[in-house]
């Protein structure tokens, strides 16, 4: 039986795992809006506690993102709408 790998991320790259993609990837989004979909705040604060973890793994890359691009990419898709 093969297992379904979970999409969370490698550090200090921030690729996920599942799908190698930049985290939190389309699925990894999915599972936290419906493990935090009663607590967008709670949602909100471990997201940027996760940013600036990231933040400061990515500071030492060559290539690493732009301070901006990471709070669009772990904080900014998951504000309630409106």
């Amino acid at each position: 039986m093969t297992r379904l790998r979970d999409h969370v991320p490698t550090r200090p790259t921030w690729r996920c795992t599942a799908c190698g993609i930049a985290w939190p990837c389309s699925p990894a989004k999915l599972r936290l809006l419906g493990q935090y979909r009663h607590d967008r705040a709670a949602l909100t604060g471990y997201l940027v506690t996760l940013q600036a973890e990231a933040s400061e793994h990515l500071a030492g890359l060559d290539d690493g993102p732009p301070p901006g691009d990471l709070t669009d990419r772990f904080v900014a898709w998951a504000r309630p709408p409106g």
